[in-house]
């Protein structure tokens, strides 16, 4: 027993060494004085002139914005959203979660292209070109999902009555929903907030055709 426990310890060692040394190797090397991949010595010198580039800074603030704003709008819409598909039942509830997937089974390149032509349509009627605002809906478009993701499970582990209770209790509609129903999904909330932000953070292909010439970190890289 003790060698099939060590067995899996060693195997999930073994996965996380694949998935994580080239990043320590990465890291080890952005410290690098070479520009080369021979180590010649080590060196700040890098990092220092990341800092000193105006347009990564820009690039990085406008990344920063763009992902907390994305995360809390996506956050607030997906907990809606569950806790609306939770009240229907049976076939209803089933289209309604499989419709809310789309976005996330879907290649992130035809989600791109189709926002794109979508934005471009709606911009010649309504008069807009694609720059922030496009941005920051293709965001919470593709990050809301996610938060339905995390936030559902938590529902169905809620006991039904409890908001009953809380009623019955002295609470009014509000304060039952806010210190209770709320109190109740806050960890399934959190993972979604934590996970929107970093998809949206991390978001290259959506963003490329979306941004316009707002510029994020990752179209700033991929154009050096």
């Amino acid at each position: 027993m003790k060698k099939l426990f060590l067995g899996k310890k060693l195997y999930i060692g073994l996965i996380f060494l694949f998935l994580y040394a080239p990043i320590a190797v990465l890291i080890a090397y952005s410290f690098n004085d070479s520009k080369s991949s021979v180590w010649s010595g080590f060196t700040f010198e890098w990092y220092v002139k990341l800092f000193q580039d105006q347009a990564i800074i820009t690039a990085l603030g406008n990344t920063l914005i763009v992902a907390i704003l994305a995360a809390t709008f996506s956050t607030i819409l997906g907990t809606v959203a569950s806790l609306g598909m939770y009240n229907f039942k049976g076939a209803k509830r089933r289209i309604l979660q499989l419709t809310s997937n789309i976005p996330i089974i879907n290649p992130e390149i035809v989600t791109g292209m189709s926002l794109m032509l979508l934005f471009v349509f709606l911009g010649q009627i309504l008069h807009f070109e694609n720059g922030f605002v496009t941005l920051l809906l293709s965001h919470i478009g593709f990050c809301t999902p996610y938060v339905i993701l995390s936030v559902t499970p938590k529902l169905r582990q809620m006991d039904k009555h409890l908001f009953e209770a809380a009623q019955d209790l002295g609470c009014t509609q509000l304060q039952a929903f806010f210190q209770v129903v709320i109190y109740e999904l806050l960890p399934g909330i959190v993972s979604g907030f934590l996970i929107s932000f970093t998809y949206s953070l991390d978001d290259f292909i959506i963003s490329f055709f979306t941004s316009g010439k707002f510029q994020t970190l990752p179209i700033e890289i991929y154009t050096m």
